[in-house]
């Protein structure tokens, strides 16, 4: 099988089980975005993790690419790619509960940075973020709806996200940064 078709070369794509469509379009920019997210978490995975952290990546990667699947298909309900639940939904919130435990408590705002690992983790938060608001930008402007599993799991999933940073700078030894209002320049 040849990696190229040469069917998109006009700007279209073709939808799993359904139409082509530009590659500009809503549902495209949404897992395009998600797959950006996967790609993010595949170079944090590189950088050298605790094996917990690793293993959960990996595991949101899979996850990562059957929300994929379910945004590629104009009707996952009936072609079988609505793959996330309730029960990934709730995995996520364990996650993120287990991991808080480990942390300080969070006074104040944090600047995204730290140990390459913590950097890695608050760029796919970003990323995730954008993927979430591409999901409300699909549903608002399409006739079928995005599953409330999908707009559930990303926003967790962004949470999660949050807390890994935290987790990675402070496995990493590296201190977070308070977020410092700027002063009023004087001339």
């Amino acid at each position: 099988m040849k990696i190229y078709t040469r069917t998109g070369d006009g700007g279209e794509t073709g939808l799993f089980a359904g139409p082509r469509v530009w590659k500009d379009d809503p549902r495209i920019e949404a897992y395009g975005t998600v797959d950006e997210l996967n790609a993010v978490l595949g170079f944090a995975r590189s950088v050298g993790l605790a094996e917990d952290l690793d293993t959960l990546l990996m595991r949101l990667q899979n996850e990562l690419f059957a929300a994929g699947a379910e945004l590629a298909t104009p009707d996952p309900a009936s072609h079988g790619t609505s793959m996330l639940t309730d029960s990934h939904v709730t995995a996520l919130e364990e996650a993120i509960d287990h991991y808080e435990q480990q942390l300080p408590e969070l006074k104040q705002f944090i600047v995204p940075g730290g140990s390459q690992a913590a950097a890695l983790m608050h760029l796919a938060r970003t990323i995730c973020r954008r993927a979430e608001r591409a999901l409300v930008t699909l549903q608002r402007q399409s006739e079928q709806l995005i599953s409330a599993n999908l707009m559930n799991y990303f926003n967790r999933l962004s949470d999660l996200l949050f807390v890994l940073g935290r987790v990675a700078n402070q496995l990493d030894g590296h201190s977070e940064t308070a977020w410092v209002p700027p002063a009023t320049p004087t001339e």
